[in-house]
């Protein structure tokens, strides 16, 4: 590709960009003229801000205290601030994590300024005492907040700072794209030769590896070893625009993450922490908040007689256990693939706990109960995609597996309206690595729904002379869509607050006698009906009366709005609507126009939209599908999919004109 195509591709200047990519000038507050004339263009000229550069580093030091190697993570970045959009740029945020016992992460020091040229001359305000703040997030969690003062359009800010953190097993990762253009984006990485980590790559954009070196380093008593020094670049990066339907942008954007592998330290053997599945395992295995909890069986043994009261199938076993937990502990809505505590009867006890605590529990009553459990690791959607070889830091959340029928049933009881089967949308991340905690044997098995997220509309109503219809609305949920109306009923106040909620983004719409059905029976669809009276959705132009039957339930937006996309189409799980609106109107109106029907198919029977226009006498009837067959569409479908939703706004958009008889 031609180098001026690229850059046009990639949506920034040319002549600043190379200029600069040369000049990398990375010492604080020396600020180039020319740094205040860097604009952006092409697919990025409405960005609010430029990242002139993001410059890291990232090496080790003995711990004075701990006698340990501890890393030190240092950050330079410099921003240019082109509208008020980019104003939110002057507040910087730093997360440091503490362990439970002394281990932690500790910041020091923070260089923070903003530049602005005024009648010729650059003027730097610098970071104020008062705009440092520190947030307790929780026990784990610590940030230290700061505030930069006089940023205005053209304003140049840059922070610097240093990390030093205890927690080596993973490193500080680096992000080499974000939601604005970056001119220079570099990583250094300087690891000990007595450390082996694992380097994960991830995103779209390939990333150079510009140094690959040995190097010397020095850490106790001027005892001379070597560390692998690694530099990363990239330059002239594009900004992330998010897009509708994915996992995480994390799963696209250009990253790179570090888990430690092993050791070897003088005079010492090499030791494995997670050089293989099996070790994984293992480890896991031996784990006291893990493989051990699960085989804390003295509260098991305790309820199992009066959960299961003699009952001897497998299944109904597992659901009697599944319901008993789900009914008796509340998720905090933590992710974890370690519990909390040692021992599951400390989760009942306290009746809550993270995913690992209800799940691990699950699988610790299911094992007593002579069934085969399995607990099936997962990186949830919004933690990215697992890279697939053996990372354990890259998982989050943990569930349970058995083997029904000889197929592999996933139980989640995180929630009590999951039903056997099904797991919460957070985890469908098409994939999760089973394990067999009695044989340390695992592998990876796919998470795909087994439950489609399918809604259904029944609309009877009758339009007067005065243009206002009254009738009934039948509802039905079934599936995600069923699992996601309990999941509102549930958490509103009350079911005032609830029909107040759903009738906010439906103008014109008075309801009355609201009931909803097979509210606690998950087997069963979940139906709502209500008695309706609609006015101001019918239109009156002289003679001519325009009804939109669809009213409040089409799709009034297509989701997919950009030319090309880069990513895959991901909704999680199958999606099916149907629509059936009767309206019967006055003997007054005659129909003008009925607007024509049509079938709208993706290639492959990969998802059809239909929709019917029907006229009898005084009656209408309009019938409209959507069946989006798959969870998981690839790019190439990504301009078929835009045509069908386009053909989607359209048509369920198309009106029905009455004409009025003269009198």
């Amino acid at each position: 590709m031609k180098i001026k195509a690229l850059l046009l591709l990639l949506g920034i200047s040319a002549c600043h960009l190379i200029g600069y990519a040369q000049k990398k000038e990375f010492k604080f507050g020396k600020i180039t003229p020319e740094e205040f004339q860097i604009k952006a263009s092409g697919k990025d000229s409405a960005a609010a801000a430029i990242k002139i550069f993001d410059v890291g580093n990232c090496y080790f030091e003995i711990s004075p205290s701990s006698g340990g190697f501890v890393y030190v993570y240092e950050r330079h970045i410099r921003y240019k601030v082109l509208n008020k959009n980019g104003y939110d740029l002057a507040n910087y945020k730093i997360g440091l994590y503490k362990g439970s016992n002394s281990a932690k992460e500790d910041l020091y020091g923070m260089d923070a300024a903003t530049y602005n040229m005024v009648d010729g001359k650059m003027v730097t305000s610098k970071l104020n005492r008062d705009a440092k703040f520190t947030e307790e997030f929780n026990k784990k969690y610590t940030y230290k907040k700061f505030a930069l003062p006089n940023v205005k359009e053209g304003s140049i800010l840059e922070f610097k700072y240093t990390i030093k953190s205890d927690f080596i097993f993973n490193l500080r990762g680096w992000s080499f794209q974000s939601d604005i253009p970056t001119l220079y984006t570099e990583y250094n990485v300087k690891i000990p030769q007595y450390l082996t980590y694992k380097t994960n790559f991830s995103g779209y954009l390939s990333v150079n590896r510009t140094k690959h070196e040995s190097v010397n380093a020095t850490y106790v008593n001027g005892l001379n070893s070597t560390a692998t020094y690694d530099q990363y670049v990239l330059e002239n990066v594009p900004a992330l625009k998010d897009e509708a339907y994915i996992t995480t942008l994390d799963d696209y954007r250009p990253m790179l993450d570090f888990e430690l592998q092993g050791t070897q330290f003088p005079s010492e053997p090499y030791k494995d922490y997670n050089g293989n599945w099996t070790k994984i395992i293992s480890g896991l295995v031996e784990d006291e908040n893990f493989g051990q909890f699960v085989n804390k069986n003295s509260y098991a043994k305790s309820v199992l007689p009066t959960i299961l009261k003699g009952e001897k199938d497998t299944l109904a076993v597992t659901k009697l256990i599944f319901d008993y937990i789900k009914n008796n502990v509340k998720w905090n809505d933590e992710h974890s693939i370690y519990a909390s505590g040692t021992n599951p009867k400390t989760v009942f006890e306290k009746k809550s706990g993270n995913s690992a605590d209800i799940n691990l529990s699950l699988i610790s009553l299911l094992k007593e109960a002579k069934i085969n459990a399995y607990a099936v690791l997962i990186s949830t959607r919004d933690n990215g995609a697992h890279p697939g070889f053996p990372v354990i830091s890259k998982f989050n959340n943990v569930v349970a597996c058995v083997i029904i029928n000889n197929k592999n049933v996933l139980i989640d009881a995180t929630d009590k309206d999951l039903q056997l089967g099904m797991i919460s949308y957070d985890n469908l991340n098409h994939q999760g690595f089973l394990m067999d905690l009695s044989t340390t044997k695992g592998s990876w098995i796919p998470i795909e729904p087994t439950f489609t997220n399918e809604k259904n509309f029944n609309y009877v109503l009758a339009l007067d002379k005065e243009n206002k219809l009254t009738g009934k609305i039948i509802q039905y949920s079934k599936g995600y869509a069923a699992l996601n109306l309990r999941d509102k009923y549930r958490t509103t106040n009350n079911e005032t607050e609830f029909l107040k909620n759903y009738k906010k983004d439906k103008p014109g719409l008075e309801l009355s006698n609201y009931k909803i059905d097979n509210l606690d029976n998950l087997d069963e669809m979940l139906t709502e009906s209500m008695d309706v009276v609609i006015e101001d959705n019918v239109e009156e132009a002289g003679n001519l009366v325009y009804f939109t039957p669809l009213l409040f339930e089409r799709t009034k937006e297509n989701m997919f709005k950009h030319e090309e996309r880069l990513f895959p189409v991901d909704f999680a799980y199958p999606i099916k609507e149907n629509y059936r609106i009767t309206v019967t109107f006055p003997e007054e109106y005659e129909v003008e126009k009925l607007p024509k029907g049509g079938i709208f198919k993706l290639p492959d029977n990969k998802g059809v939209f239909s929709i019917q226009f029907l006229g009898e006498g005084k009656t209408l009837m309009v019938k409209s599908t959507i069946d989006i067959t798959k969870s998981f569409y690839t790019p190439e479908d990504y301009f078929d999919l835009k045509e069908l939703f386009k053909s989607i706004v359209q048509k369920q958009a198309e009106q029905i004109v009455f004409k009025k008889k003269a009198e």
